[in-house]
């Protein structure tokens, strides 16, 4: 049985995840569950998945006086994130 891991590590693992170039969905699903279990906040890394298919985010920018939006290529939802 494997030994469980502490908040920092898990922090640890999330960063090597996002340092990465690309990623599959299902990769993203593991590291958000992980993320979720030792109530780490995702906050800037979150612009760079769909927040629906969680597949890496790319497609039509469109950006607004106080947001931005980005159209996901993969489901076309629409990402939307507040400008600060």
């Amino acid at each position: 049985m494997k030994s469980p891991l502490t908040k920092n590590e898990a922090q640890e693992k999330i960063n090597l995840f996002f340092a990465k170039q690309k990623f599959t969905p299902e990769e993203m699903k593991k590291t958000r569950r992980l993320a979720m279990k030792y109530k780490i906040k995702l906050g800037h890394y979150r612009k760079k998945f769909c927040k629906k298919c969680l597949s890496q985010l790319k497609g039509k920018t469109r950006i607004l006086k106080t947001h931005k939006t980005i159209i996901c290529e993969n489901c076309n939802f629409k990402n939307k994130f507040k400008l600060s």
